[in-house]
């Protein structure tokens, strides 16, 4: 009966005394003179197997000789284990090598730093640490698409290769299939007509204006996929290629938006908790202290809604040295993301920002001075939300392009949306990545993205 790992952790009763067939890989090997320990391991499930031989196999000398890596299928019976912390073992009947592995294979069974692992991305799966952050990348992922699933949103695939000008073309990744070595010319320039599209275009930065074009048709879309930025950040949050989820909303306010945003990840979390126990507890045994109290905290926690200008009131008359003096008319540093969740004890939606910081489809309030945008700010994490009502309004929209220097030629088609049967409608982006820091305590980009591309780094 060939089986995977999982199915005999979730359902042992059924298989306990019956002869098993499973295949994986070896992550330790314990060997005595007599008889001997692997550790076995088919990423089914975060926890291994034991599987345990004696010298009356016909092949104990070679199966001593097996080392870790190596790839193996075992035929062998489940029974009760008398070792402390363990229910079960596998008595080995017969094993098969399928791929050897040799002795300077790099992920030995010892404590490997993270830097060290980043540079063995491929392998760094098989680890117990990025083995529990890629599955709660998985699972997250279908967190994702069950909450919007179950609320009745269409799921679109926005392009990845665009011609429309979102978050500034100087933050996107320009392509092209002329020859850099022969580039056509016109007027001193490039000429970008004899390019496979006839203009410039880019690799997208947000699928969020073709998402909009959806919404008009669809009342409640998402967009789940990767997006693509040229800031050249070094930091521990940035990279090139990350994910993005970009929900868009007709009929929708801000008020309304921010409960969608707070029962999002209310659900995300509650669902990680609940399908990934087991990563969960190591990550909070070896990643971050306290990190599965935090997530159950934030599950049952009330989350303030303030304006950025009663926000900027707050950190003014704090009793603190900042390094960053907060000022109304210009965005809040991490210092300042930390102060205010911890002064509410809890998630803050910060909204009603000036308008010359925010992007020009967000919607002008009144005051004619700020826009309807909100960021969500949580404990431990800082901004991990960030959304808007949109400009509904045909005239303001366009001058809003205007006053921002945009070119409308490249989003006239989105602008054109406010003539035909336009309504208020809101929306929000959160990086996926972002979020699975959150999620698994791990504080670098880099060690929740399989293949991270950042600044001078692209192997693979």
């Amino acid at each position: 009966m060939k089986l995977d790992v999982r199915d005999i952790y979730k359902n042992l009763d059924q298989y306990m005394n019956q002869e098993v067939v499973v295949s994986g890989w070896i992550r330790n090997h314990r060997k005595q003179k007599e008889f001997g320990f692997i550790d076995f391991s088919d990423g089914t499930y975060f926890k291994n197997i034991q599987v345990v031989y004696d010298n009356k196999l016909e092949d104990f000398d070679e199966i001593q000789k097996l080392r870790v890596g190596c790839a193996i299928e075992v035929r062998a019976e489940v029974i009760s284990s008398p070792a402390k912390g363990q229910e079960f073992e596998l008595s080995l009947k017969k094993l098969t090598l399928i791929g050897d592995c040799p002795e300077d294979y790099p992920i030995q069974p010892k404590r490997h730093t993270r830097e060290f692992l980043r540079e063995q991305a491929y392998l760094r799966p098989r680890t117990n640490l990025f083995g529990a952050i890629f599955r709660v990348r998985s699972i997250t992922a279908m967190a994702i698409h069950e909450y919007f699933q179950k609320n009745n949103y269409v799921y679109v695939h926005t392009p990845l290769i665009t011609t429309a000008d979102c978050e500034g073309s100087d933050q996107m990744f320009k392509i092209t299939t002329l020859d850099f070595n022969n580039l056509p010319k016109k007027d001193g320039k490039t000429d970008m007509s004899k390019d496979l599209f006839g203009k410039t275009a880019y690799i997208t930065g947000t699928g969020q204006l073709h998402g909009e074009s959806f919404a008009m048709a669809y009342k409640k879309i998402y967009t789940f996929g990767p997006t693509f930025r040229t800031e050249k950040s070094n930091t521990k949050t940035h990279a090139n290629e990350f994910w993005m989820i970009e929900p868009e909303i007709a009929f929708c306010n801000l008020e309304q938006l921010m409960d969608i945003e707070e029962d999002m990840l209310k659900f995300i979390v509650s669902y990680v908790l609940e399908k990934c126990p087991l990563e969960i507890d190591f990550f909070d045994q070896f990643v971050e202290k306290g990190l599965k109290e935090k997530l159950v905290k934030l599950v049952n926690s009330h989350f303030t809604r303030i304006t950025h200008h009663d926000v900027i009131d707050i950190l003014k008359k704090a009793n603190m040295k900042w390094e960053f003096e907060p000022n109304y008319d210009s965005d809040i540093a991490k210092e300042h993301e930390k102060y205010i969740t911890e002064y509410f004890n809890g998630p803050v939606f910060i909204t009603n920002w000036p308008k010359d910081i925010k992007a020009w489809y967000m919607k002008l309030n009144e005051d004619n001075e700020t826009v309807a945008a909100v960021d969500l700010e949580v404990p431990g994490a800082g901004e991990l939300m960030g959304g808007s009502q949109r400009e509904e309004d045909y005239d303001k929209l366009m001058n809003r392009i205007e006053t921002m220097h945009i070119d409308k030629s490249t989003v006239d088609w989105f602008c054109n949306l406010r003539k035909f049967g336009s309504c208020y409608h809101s929306g929000f982006g959160m990086g996926f990545e972002r979020l699975l820091i959150y999620l698994t305590g791990v504080d670098n980009i880099r060690d929740v993205i399989p293949f991270p591309r950042t600044p001078g780094n692209c192997d693979y």
